[in-house]
């Protein structure tokens, strides 16, 4: 199978860097809301990229639940492969794609765990069924069929059937704090626009990168 001539043209927006906030949050929180009037399918969908101590990469895609100036939150177990890299190394990279505005937002940083005050300020704001999922399933682990998991499901569903559920004390959130977020507007003849931000003490740098 030959794919060497698949290719488009690039031909949505320009951006030019009098366009761009200053604060790369507003400038996130801007694209983010045009994602979603647009009525994009599950625009908070993130690829992140984690390295284990041995120097070993993996990638899998999570979903942003929040992001603010402290950073951008999604949650996880924390016994999960992500988890277990960002222990070793909290260095992450993430990545949203939006193709349909052939735009990117790359963000570099670190990754930390919020407080359990918050993570079970979303908790509690899930579906039941959602909850219920958390507590049964020993993320990244292997299991021995479909079968098991929907008994375990079964089993939490049945224990905490007549009250609410409480928050697994394995599972939360965690923030990525950036150092860098790049934003990305494809352009004709690949001559795409990139701009980085970068954190300098408390200020943000803007710089213009080659395509």
């Amino acid at each position: 199978m030959d794919i060497s001539s698949l290719r488009r043209e690039y031909t949505f927006a320009g951006l030019k860097q009098s366009d761009l906030n200053p604060d790369p949050y507003k400038q996130f929180e801007t694209w983010f809301e045009q994602a979603t009037q647009a009525k994009l399918e599950t625009p908070n969908a993130l690829s992140l990229a984690t390295v284990n101590s041995s120097g070993y990469p993996s990638l899998r895609t999570v979903l942003l639940k929040l992001f603010d100036q402290a950073g951008f939150v999604f949650f996880t177990n924390y016994a999960s492969h992500k988890a277990n890299d960002i222990a070793d190394n909290p260095n992450v990279a993430a990545l949203f794609h939006w193709l349909e505005f052939d735009r990117q937002v790359k963000i570099e940083g670190r990754a930390e765990k919020i407080s359990t005050a918050e993570s079970f300020k979303y908790f509690s704001s899930r579906p039941r069924g959602s909850q219920i999922g958390a507590w049964c399933s020993h993320q990244s682990r292997v299991v021995s069929s479909r079968s098991l998991l929907e008994t375990q499901f079964k089993a939490i569903k049945d224990k905490f059937q007549h009250q609410e559920i409480p928050l697994p004390d394995f599972w939360g959130g965690y923030r990525i704090v950036p150092q860098t977020i790049e934003f990305w507007q494809g352009r004709e003849n690949r001559l795409h626009d990139r701009f980085r931000y970068e954190r300098e003490d408390n200020n943000w740098s803007v710089r213009r990168l080659a395509p």
